[in-house]
């Protein structure tokens, strides 16, 4: 890969509105949103890297850093080769990647991280209840069960809120994730309008 892809990381707990923040900013023109169950969804499974997926979620086991990072090579080569994301134009906004410290090394290769957004709330009580509403809103009835909701916090207070201390202090935002969505996506812009413009402001990309 010639050049690394300008990044902006969303982080947070579990409930604190990553997707929502993602999806909002991806329809919104110089910005590509990807998440990573969105990479797992589109793999296409009677290929190579979908069968080998499917040999651990049908165990209910997680997918191996890896084949992980394999997996989102694969998909960014896709979106680039049918332009739907333009890498000297988009500023590429990541959801759930990466998800621990050997991703985000293993990525480093491929990811020039600019900012670091990570959605905070000290009310862990209110994000379980906000997954809980949203899983049964969803019909996902075993997302809406609280131990495993609490698992999830669990995974991500071990695993993937040590990816914040990976990166400079300089670099990562903390941003309050209660409200609503659009009070917490203006707190968004306030950070991520800058460095858009500070990268991709250029006579070269302007007339595009």
């Amino acid at each position: 890969m010639p050049d690394r892809y300008k990044s902006v990381l969303l982080f947070g707990a579990p409930g604190a509105g990553k997707g929502t923040q993602g999806k909002i900013l991806g329809r919104i023109p110089g910005f590509f949103h990807l998440a990573c169950g969105d990479v797992f969804r589109s793999l296409d499974m009677t290929s190579d890297l979908g069968k080998e997926f499917l040999n651990y979620s049908s165990r209910g086991e997680l997918v191996p850093d890896e084949l992980t990072i394999q997996m989102w090579k694969q998909n960014m080569h896709a979106q680039t080769v049918l332009s739907l994301f333009k890498p000297k134009q988009d500023l590429l906004v990541l959801d759930g990647i990466p998800r621990n410290v050997g991703q985000a090394k293993a990525l480093e290769k491929s990811l020039d991280v600019l900012r670091v957004i990570h959605l905070r709330c000290n009310d862990e009580g209110a994000m379980m209840m906000r997954m809980r509403r949203r899983a049964l809103k969803e019909n996902r009835i075993d997302d809406a069960d609280e131990r495993v909701i609490r698992n999830r916090f669990e995974v991500y207070h071990a695993e993937t809120l040590p990816v914040l201390d990976f990166y400079p202090p300089a670099i990562v935002a903390d941003i309050d994730a209660m409200g609503s969505p659009a009070q917490v996506f203006q707190r968004v812009l306030d950070i991520v309008v800058p460095v858009q413009d500070a990268h991709f402001n250029r006579p070269s990309t302007a007339a595009q």
